[in-house]
């Protein structure tokens, strides 16, 4: 089978989806498959992609990657996909129609607001967390415990959205986990801890700066497969297939929130879907395999 892996693209996640595509080339190449097309893309459209494509596997975070634009393309050519279909993605990737889904399926997300163009005054007490609406990868997202940080922070949220919004959220305070799905199902929860307390850019690209451990106290126990419930069921929610990972914080009474779902989570080496797949059993090129194996196009 002929199958391209799609990497790059004009996001400001470009260079973590070269990275990622690279290594899920190689990982496939491990597996067994023998006809394996690297694709880089420069532009948001699939002119790049080469005739006889059978099947693609997508490595293109954020942008047209995630808001659900390669996707609607690929449906239109019949070419087979990883991960969730455009409609998921398209409300995935759109932080407060994700929230809105949730909500009506019963799932509990940090308390928020949307600041429209020319709106600068919040209601909500800090601290808080000032966010674009639609971005990934911690880009634009700042936490404000002071005022001072208000208007840098809002600044910078508003930056890549088009219509100049700005997402913010109550900061909840407590343990940061995450729980990928696959297929359907809940792999292992990891628990996210920043060197100082706070998951942004650099802690998750950064060797050294954040530790990443697979909770184990007896007293986790009620509450791990609480969380890994939950992201099943936001996983449905809002549509997906294939594979996606739900970002939680816990507070400190025990009250999961879900943060955000990722459809085309990262596949470098500091990446927590390889992790957690790890320990469920799958080394890294089954898991792209499996993956692999989950492509369809359409609805």
């Amino acid at each position: 089978m002929k199958v391209a892996v799609l990497m790059g693209g004009t996001s400001s996640e470009r260079e973590v989806s070269l990275k990622s595509g690279a290594a899920v080339v190689e990982a496939l190449r491990q597996s067994g498959q023998n006809e394996i097309v690297p694709v880089v893309l420069d532009a948001d459209n699939l002119d790049a992609l080469p005739e006889g494509i059978q099947s693609v596997f997508l490595a293109l975070h954020g942008g047209y990657g995630e808001n659900g634009g390669v996707q609607a393309d690929l449906d239109k050519r019949r070419i087979p996909y990883t991960g969730p279909g455009a409609a998921a993605s398209r409300i995935t990737m759109d932080k407060v129609a994700t929230k809105q889904r949730l909500e009506a399926a019963g799932v509990r997300t940090a308390p928020y607001e949307v600041l429209e163009r020319g709106m600068d005054a919040t209601t909500m007490e800090l601290p808080l967390v000032v966010k674009p609406p639609a971005d990934g990868s911690s880009v634009g997202v700042s936490k404000v415990t002071e005022a001072g940080q208000w208007a840098e922070a809002l600044r910078l949220a508003r930056l890549p959205d088009p219509e100049g919004r700005a997402l913010v959220e109550r900061y909840i305070p407590g343990r940061e986990w995450t729980v990928s799905v696959l297929d359907g199902e809940a792999l292992p929860v990891i628990e996210i801890q920043a060197r100082d307390g706070w998951y942004g850019f650099a802690e998750k690209y950064t060797h050294g700066l954040t530790n990443y451990v697979f909770p184990e106290a007896e007293a986790d126990k009620p509450l791990l497969a609480r969380a890994q419930k939950l992201a099943v069921e936001a996983f449905h929610a809002v549509g997906c297939r294939g594979v996606s990972r739900v970002d939680f914080r816990v507070s400190p009474e025990g009250v999961p929130y879900v943060l955000e779902i990722n459809t085309i989570p990262g596949f470098t080496e500091t990446s927590l879907l390889p992790k957690a797949a790890g320990r469920a059993g799958y080394t890294f090129p089954q898991l792209c395999e499996k993956l692999l194996s989950l492509a369809k196009y359409g609805a």
